[in-house]
């Protein structure tokens, strides 16, 4: 990267045009949003997932069921720790036992957005309880492991939220 120019900061993003010198010598333009970066928590327990159902007022969802996760947004936190945190914050659970099984950018054209997406096994609950951010409202759904086996793959959340209330 040769140069970059922040257009507008928010409370969670940046919003950047950034210059890039590429094989050829020339020098390409692109817009970029700065993320902090983000976690997922697959919290499996012998019977069941855990998910979350909150809703997403950005993409018009009343109820998106989604794994717990956050963002980055603890200053020198690990993703490791940040995913520790929001499974009690989401859930309310702790885990005796930690995989990370992958991470990827969101949106790669655009985003330098990086999620970690860990395995969470030997769930407790934790003594303090799910402990959302003031404005969350978050609905704890401990989905059966037998029920996942015997659905198709749905399209949307829309379709795991319909099946799951079968």
């Amino acid at each position: 990267m040769r140069s970059a120019v922040s257009l507008i900061a928010f409370q969670i993003f940046c919003l950047l045009t950034v210059s890039f010198s590429v094989a050829s010598r020339r020098v390409v333009t692109r817009d970029k949003v700065w993320h902090p970066g983000a976690v997922g928590i697959l919290a499996v327990d012998a019977e069941q997932v855990w998910l979350t159902r909150q809703p997403r007022e950005v993409t018009g969802m009343t109820d998106s069921l989604e794994i717990p996760a956050g963002k980055l947004d603890v200053p020198g936190e690990s993703p490791l720790a940040c995913a520790k945190r929001e499974l009690v914050e989401e859930i309310g659970m702790r885990a005796g036992s930690w995989s990370e099984l992958n991470d990827f950018y969101s949106s790669a054209g655009f985003s330098d957005e990086r999620v970690w997406l860990y395995l969470a096994r030997e769930l407790e609950p934790d003594h303090g309880g799910a402990q959302p951010e003031e404005d969350d409202r978050i609905e704890i759904v401990p989905w059966p492991l037998d029920r996942l086996r015997t659905i198709a793959p749905p399209r949307s959340s829309r379709e795991l939220r319909a099946a799951h209330r079968r």
